[in-house]
């Protein structure tokens, strides 16, 4: 039960976080969904530092899988590809796909490197 609680509130808050920051990003103008781009990749750097960085069981489970959980958005990045894809935005399309994958993997290490102790 416990955990349950963690994950939640957790998720709650990072979902907020993300809700704001998606807010504020509306005012770019720009095909290239930069705010989600943001999100995911710091999202990554900080999952791979918590990694690293082995607060205990409750911490990770309320910061890693409960609050980087809600604020990260994977169903956002693939709605967005698909819009870029039907809209044949097909270099767009490839460059977030790319770089969201290929950037988040290389933060989520950086992460990881600067968590350790």
């Amino acid at each position: 039960m416990m955990t349950i609680l963690l994950v939640g509130c957790g998720a709650s808050i990072g979902a907020i976080l993300r809700y704001q920051l998606t807010r504020v990003g509306t005012q770019i103008a720009s095909e290239f969904p930069l705010i989600t781009f943001l999100i995911n990749l710091t999202g990554s750097f900080a999952l791979g530092w918590l990694t690293a960085a082995q607060l205990g069981s409750p911490l990770t489970t309320f910061f890693g899988v409960g609050m980087l959980g809600g604020y990260t958005t994977f169903s956002t990045f693939n709605s967005e590809l698909s819009q870029l894809w039907f809209r044949q935005r097909y270099h767009i399309f490839l460059g977030y796909l790319g770089l969201t994958y290929g950037l988040g993997i290389l933060v989520a290490a950086a992460g990881y490197l600067i968590g350790q102790p």
